[in-house]
């Protein structure tokens, strides 16, 4: 299994291959990207030569995008036309992202899973949280009653 780095993080490429992504530009042509998908979010990478990608597998160069989990909001408008499926990228501050590929590929549904599988570990992560807060502020509470018991019975 592949491992990438990203901002000092080592994570798992779970997929990996080539999406096309529309430019935001006034054409809004489609560009491909050499994607991979991670436990954390979707890396987008200029296509490579072959000789070059293994070189970038490596750690040398190469400009990186990341769309984390984190800052997703949702995958949506998921439409098939010819040998494409059309999808969109929606990101948290409302900025949506464009994305077609081949429909055997599968890059929405594999997208949308890993997505939903983050949010869902964050929200369990959260929960978590919230109940050892909860636990500490309990015992806390006990210890000042017991405190000020002692303290009236002094």
């Amino acid at each position: 299994m592949k491992k990438t780095h990203v901002e000092n993080r080592t994570s798992r490429v779970l997929k990996e291959g080539l999406l096309e992504k529309r430019s935001d530009g006034l054409l809004q042509l489609w560009k491909k990207k050499h994607c991979r998908l991670t436990e954390e979010g979707l890396l987008l990478n200029p296509p490579k030569p072959p000789q070059q990608q293994q070189q970038q597998q490596e750690g040398s160069g190469g400009r990186v995008k990341e769309l984390h989990f984190a800052n997703m909001k949702t995958v949506d408008c998921v439409e098939r036309k010819g040998k494409y499926v059309y999808f969109t990228v929606v990101m948290s501050e409302g900025k949506e992202i464009d994305f077609r590929s081949r429909q055997d590929d599968g890059w929405n549904a594999a997208i949308t899973l890993q997505m939903v599988h983050y949010k869902n570990k964050q929200a369990i992560l959260a929960v978590r949280s919230t109940r050892q807060k909860q636990q500490l502020l309990v015992v806390q509470l006990a210890g000042q009653k017991t405190a000020a018991r002692s303290q009236e019975a002094a």
